[in-house]
């Protein structure tokens, strides 16, 4: 999906607006409890939710906290992972 935003001419101004708003929509929508931490990774095109907690971090945003959706997540990563080593075993 593509979404277009008018932006005021002195943001446009900035090294790369488009990657800012995004970003921004990210952390918004994480401190929401709309997207997950690895919702907002898959947003940002970061590999994991670790990514994109030091990105958090890196910026001094250190309020967010491990949500039910984000143990929903890891829970489903670790049953996959399982599932495969149970499958490489019996090979």
């Amino acid at each position: 999906m593509q979404i277009t935003v008018e932006l005021p001419n002195d943001l446009i101004q900035r090294p790369n607006p488009a990657r800012e708003a995004l970003e921004a929509l990210a952390i918004a929508g994480f401190r929401a409890g709309t997207l997950t931490a690895f919702q907002a990774a898959q947003l940002l095109e970061f590999s994991s939710r670790f990514e994109f907690e030091r990105f958090l971090k890196e910026r001094g945003i250190d309020d967010h906290a491990y949500s039910v959706g984000d143990l929903d997540d890891d829970m489903e990563t670790l049953r996959k992972l399982e599932a495969s080593r149970k499958d490489r075993r019996q090979a």
